[in-house]
């Protein structure tokens, strides 16, 4: 017969990757600041109204979407990124259009 389990200790936690964290982290921003910063530059130069608009539906669209993998070990790097960029995106363009 088996002891009961908790007579076993615990796994131990596994250690958080940070530095490999990061680096996807940061890769995701830069990948979605040029994108919409890209975007965002070329809908302007049709109407800038239109890309205020376009870009806060876009960004609303798939917002919940990856906001729901943020506690998933892998994607939260993604996702933390992904916000870091969208924020930079945005301050660039209002940078470059002032």
């Amino acid at each position: 017969m088996l002891p009961p389990h908790s007579a076993y200790p615990p796994p131990p936690p596994a250690e958080t990757p940070w530095f490999t964290g990061l680096l996807v982290a940061a890769f995701a921003a830069a990948v979605v600041a040029v994108a919409i910063m890209a975007f965002g530059s070329q809908l302007a130069r049709i109407n800038p109204a239109l890309a205020v608009v376009l870009e806060l539906v876009v960004v609303a669209g798939v917002a919940p979407s990856v906001w729901r993998l943020r506690r998933t070990p892998v994607w939260r790097w993604l996702v933390y990124g992904a916000a870091a960029g969208v924020l930079a995106g945005w301050s660039a363009l209002l940078v470059g259009a002032a």
